[in-house]
């Protein structure tokens, strides 16, 4: 009942003004006593929200409202491992248009190394036949947001096809030049990706050589590139002076919100920013980023159930709610959480679009390992996700969506 209340309010508010974007903020305002100190100083912590709602016609045709609190696709944060997400994406798309009939995502594939400091993958043994491939890799990436699964995703891809195939689809805001975790490699080798071979048993079906990247990192006019007061090098050695993270990976919000709506809804995105996948592909990716840690049986996974879930349940390892799943992608590192997700109740007939990233580094000092996580960034996505999924709960629909598609095995 309170937020029944709290909604017709908001929507007199809403119709007055006639400021529809204002929600996100009228909304937290009202609740600001109950949440952190986030919500009295967003710009303390670079907050950036985006929250789509969801309408359904008479047909179950999909309609989109966005209110966006704080987005500024022009400043500054780092993506970390939400890159992840449109690397599966784009490694199954360019299998696809490889138009190969006897090639599938599960195709056993060999990683090769030319030039240091790459290395080779000849067998995987969290994989059910103790072999590497496309889809093991995607699915490694989204149930427990693995490293190198996305390095091997970023060598099938290249550089080059990583960055170009996003910006022909529109998502321009994208600059993604490096692999993850791996501080061997500089400017340079991140240039140069493994060869690649798919292959079974002795039959070779697809090669692909070393491939080395021209592309010209593009300039995004972007601020907040130079960030601190100090930071560790790579021998932990203390630098005085901003960090630099010019040449480091960025995609903005609005394009990571953009990229995840064209796969959970493709039937309602233009065609030019759509991904080439299958139905089979869609049930796949589906799976893979709604599946709690615990549902896998390759690889088996013991993390906690809220591991890579941070909207809702991030600071908590509360029981889950019964009918909810979370389609998402997460990111941290350097005091940056982010988190782009579409959650839905399949009992309750709730679905909702949920994109935030903050940024939580009190001493200003990267690399150290020192960051604010659990005492700010997690809470900000617990409390910020219940305050949204509860508005939800409330939120009168003319239709009920049909939510069929999103009812899913698992392993």
């Amino acid at each position: 009942m309170r937020f029944l209340y709290l909604y017709l309010i908001l929507l007199l508010s809403l119709s007055v003004s006639g400021q529809k974007t204002d929600l996100l903020g009228q909304l937290i305002k009202q609740h600001k006593t109950t949440l952190g100190d986030w919500a009295a100083d967003p710009a303390k912590y670079d907050i950036q929200v985006i929250y789509t709602q969801i309408d359904r016609d008479a047909n179950n045709h999909p309609s989109f409202t966005s209110y966006r609190w704080g987005v500024d696709s022009k400043r500054y944060f780092y993506p970390a491992s939400t890159v992840k997400m449109p690397a599966a994406f784009l490694a199954l798309e360019k299998l696809n248009d490889l138009r190969i009939r006897v090639l599938d995502k599960f195709t056993p594939m060999r990683v090769g190394a030319v030039t240091p400091p790459q290395t080779p993958v000849v067998t995987d043994t969290s994989s059910a036949n103790d072999l590497p491939s496309l889809a093991h890799y995607a699915k490694k990436i989204f149930v427990v947001s693995d490293n190198d699964a996305f390095n091997r995703l970023y060598e099938w891809l290249g550089q080059s096809y990583f960055n170009e195939k996003l910006w022909e689809k529109g998502y321009r805001d994208t600059r993604i030049l490096r692999r993850l975790a791996n501080p061997a490699f500089d400017d340079e080798t991140n240039r140069y990706t493994n060869p690649i071979t798919l292959y079974r048993y002795d039959t070779v079906f697809y090669y692909q050589g070393e491939v080395y990247s021209d592309l010209t990192p593009p300039n995004l006019g972007l601020s907040a590139e130079q960030r601190g007061i100090a930071y560790l090098d790579n021998q932990d050695k203390r630098v005085d002076g901003a960090f630099d993270f010019s040449n480091k990976n960025y995609l903005s919000l609005q394009n990571l919100h953009d990229i995840l709506k064209a796969v959970i809804f493709p039937e309602a995105t233009p065609p030019a920013q759509r991904f080439h996948l299958t139905e089979d592909d869609y049930r796949y990716l589906y799976r893979c980023m709604s599946m709690w840690p615990r549902e896998s049986r390759h690889p088996s996974y013991h993390q906690a159930d809220n591991y890579v879930k941070f909207w809702m349940y991030g600071d908590s390892t509360q029981a889950l709610i019964p009918g909810v799943r979370i389609f998402n992608k997460v990111g941290w590192s350097y005091g940056f959480l982010t988190d782009i997700a579409y959650i839905v109740d399949l009992e309750k007939g709730v679905e909702f679009f949920l994109s935030g990233t903050i940024h939580v580094n009190a001493n200003q000092v990267y690399n150290d390992g020192i960051y604010e996580y659990d005492e700010i960034g997690l809470p900000f996505f617990s409390q910020l996700g219940k305050l949204i999924y509860d508005y939800e709960l409330q939120r009168p629909r003319k239709v009920k969506p049909d939510l069929n598609k999103f009812r899913l095995k698992y392993d």
